[in-house]
């Protein structure tokens, strides 16, 4: 990813800053600290010993990476030598991992240790036999790859084109079926909406909203969420684009990352609700605690407006929300400043995701993807824009069922306000349809009301069976230490405020729910475990 005909590329972006002020912090990771000059060459070469796998542009590069400062320089090599990124996440099971390494075409596969021999069964089972590569020493037969960077020139590699308008250069997994994944394929038009608005001096924030302007001298940004998924891996160019100093957590747990906040003085960071919960739920986090802190972004889930009150009561006017997906990574937005002023003026807007990014068009549109719904009507979210996807990587069929023309069907259910801000109800698969008229339970409004309750730390609602209504509601509540929850409360308590059609069913009290690598509940697991041992409620 050269730069191209008077456009900066995001990975100019970012080497602008490397080669200003050497001795700056670029990357952190503990006790690991690398200045500009440090990761700079670290990247040149880290792309010349790729480069020793026989790679050219346009190959294919699986990365299965923990969240290490490495994982982040071995990403922005691959794009230094003109390689396809394919992220390839922790939690696909053995056949799935495998069937996306060969549906992606990867020519390498790139792991971290801890993953090795996971990463060794997915290329073995591969027609095309990935070369396997390690960030580091492992047990696995494959080769280290950066001992072999130790070995190789510091300098830029050369002779890279530039991608064509329409190459895919990023591909992120989506979840599927077995045997046959989802990827989610990007051209080099995503990297533009980071580096749009990003001035030469490097202190304004990139246009997507999600992120104040910076100032690389003092900002510093900590990315907690996997670096191998969309949030973490906007996070952490966000932060590089702008010349800031990223702060890697390896893993999240709500007291490790509470001291990392505060000991690294971060003044900004994005965290899914279960993590935003998990910290505002620990002894330790009150006001005050971290006064650096300007900006929690929160995404990937749907978030509960109790717990975003919770956040301002704590740290002041610093949260913005971000919605986006695989298929569209920026979608809207709802910067802090706005937010603080605009809920005090329509408190309704704490239900907000905010509203559409620059360049991305949002619409509501009906059952058949093409009747656009007026403001207040609920209907599929789609959306246009450089974030969108190119398509399904190799899969037209799947492309052309995502797709009205170019206006991506999202999956997700919402409703646009005069005033342009975008609610979002349900995932279309997550309604809950019930009662004797076959109503619609959004499980979202259930689940941001069950959040509003005593003791409930967080909440799911799924649809369960059932022969008389064909589905019945049923919750489960992960409640707080040493606080009993009434079922038959809570049930008469979700009658009273959203009437008869949300009465649960079943109430499960659990002291955690189940979550998914990239931190959110994991309704599958719930279903599969509960489903048929929970406490009945009238």
């Amino acid at each position: 990813m050269q730069e191209t005909s008077g456009t900066r590329t995001y990975l100019e972006q970012i080497l602008e800053h490397w080669h200003q002020d050497d001795d700056a912090e670029a990357l952190v990771q503990g006790e690991l600290r690398l200045t500009r000059r440090q990761a700079r060459q670290r990247l040149f070469s880290l792309g010349h010993a790729l480069r020793r796998q026989g790679l050219v542009p346009g190959d294919g590069v699986g990365l299965f990476l923990a969240n290490r400062v490495d994982s982040v320089l071995v990403q922005l090599a691959v794009h230094l030598i003109g390689c396809r990124v394919v992220f390839l996440p922790p939690e696909p099971g053995p056949g799935e991992l495998a069937a996306l390494v060969e549906q992606s075409n990867a020519r390498v596969v790139v792991t971290d240790p801890v993953f090795a021999a996971r990463a060794a069964d997915a290329a073995g089972r591969s027609a095309h036999a990935p070369v396997l590569l390690s960030v580091g020493p492992c047990e696995q037969r494959c080769t280290d790859l950066l001992a072999v960077a130790d070995e190789c020139p510091v300098t830029r590699p050369e002779g890279v084109p530039a991608p064509a308008a329409d190459e895919a250069v990023t591909v992120l997994y989506t979840g599927g079926t077995l045997g046959r994944p989802k990827l989610a394929a990007h051209s080099h038009r995503l990297y533009d909406v980071l580096t749009d608005g990003v001035e030469t001096d490097g202190r304004n924030g990139p246009s997507t909203g999600f992120f104040p302007a910076m100032d690389p001298r003092k900002d510093r940004v900590l990315v907690s969420t996997l670096l191998t998924h969309a949030s973490g891996h906007l996070t952490s160019l966000q932060a590089l684009v702008t010349g800031c100093a990223l702060v890697v957590l390896p893993e999240f747990e709500a007291g490790a990352a509470l001291e990392v906040l505060r000991e690294e003085r971060i003044s900004a960071t994005m965290f899914v609700p279960p993590m935003l919960y998990a910290l505002l739920d620990h002894p330790q986090c009150e006001p005050g605690v971290l006064p650096a802190l300007r900006r929690i972004v929160v995404g990937g889930a749907a978030s509960s407006p109790s717990r975003l009150q919770q956040v301002v009561e704590i740290f002041g006017p610093v949260i913005s929300q971000g919605y986006g997906q695989s298929e569209a990574l920026g979608i809207a937005a709802f910067d802090a400043e706005d937010f603080a002023v605009q809920v005090a003026r329509r408190p309704e807007l704490w239900r907000s995701c905010g509203r559409a990014i620059s360049d991305t068009r949002i619409e509501i549109r009906g059952e058949d993807g093409t009747a656009v719904l007026p403001a207040g009507q609920v209907g599929e979210v789609c959306v246009r824009g450089k974030t969108a996807m190119l398509g399904y990587y190799e899969d037209p069929q799947r492309t052309a069922e995502a797709f009205h023309g170019d206006w991506l069907r999202t999956g997700d259910l919402g409703y646009l306000d005069a005033e342009g801000y975008l609610y979002l109800v349900d995932r279309a698969k997550d309604i809950i349809v019930t009662g004797s008229t076959s109503d619609n339970v959004y499980s979202r409004v259930l689940e941001d009301f069950l959040l509003t309750l005593p003791g409930v730390r967080n909440a799911a609602a799924l649809g369960v069976p059932d022969e008389e209504y064909g589905e019945a509601v049923q919750i489960f509540l992960a409640t707080a230490a040493g606080v009993d929850v009434d079922p038959d409360a809570v049930g008469a308590a979700v009658t009273a405020e959203l009437g008869d059609l949300y009465t649960p069913r079943k109430t499960v009290l659990l002291d955690q729910l189940p979550m998914t690598k990239v931190g959110k509940v994991d309704k599958k697991a719930l279903r599969a475990a509960w489903t048929h041992t929970a406490v009945d409620t009238p």
